[in-house]
């Protein structure tokens, strides 16, 4: 299943997904998988997240995301959870392209029995209506 975490920058949205991380350590029986752009998550996450500095694999669109998120499940079939923070940092404010991703990454999290939980700065009308049904209440 995916999910978004919208907000405006200063919304409390890395926090909030720091507690879902916690949560999913203590629930998966699997591997719980962070990206995001640069370290900052480091100190605030469980030793036994993997986490991603999406900075060191030159990923700058959402073609490219997507198979990187592939290529991650295609890699270890123990994922449960993958939590990206700073979307639009990593790949840019085309959010037609995110919504067309997100829609391809929906199918691979339920081919995979898998959470992926996004956060992204935008309002929710900046999005195409038919991915707001991804989006989480706080």
């Amino acid at each position: 299943m995916v999910q978004f975490v919208l907000g405006q920058k200063g919304t409390g949205k890395t926090k909030y997904l720091i507690e879902r991380i916690h949560e999913a350590v203590k629930q998966s029986g699997g591997n719980v998988v962070v990206i995001e752009k640069g370290t900052e998550l480091r100190y605030d996450v469980d030793h036994s997240v993997r986490l991603i500095n999406i900075e060191d694999y030159e990923i700058h669109d959402y073609g490219s995301f997507y198979g990187f998120i592939s290529g991650l499940f295609a890699g270890n079939y123990d994922i449960t959870d993958i939590f990206v923070d700073t979307t639009f940092k990593i790949c840019g404010r085309d959010y037609a392209a995110f919504a067309d991703m997100a829609r391809k990454v929906d199918v691979l999290a339920e081919r995979n029995s898998a959470n992926i939980c996004f956060t992204v700065s935008c309002e929710l009308s900046d999005l195409p209506e038919d991915v707001h049904k991804y989006v989480v209440d706080r």
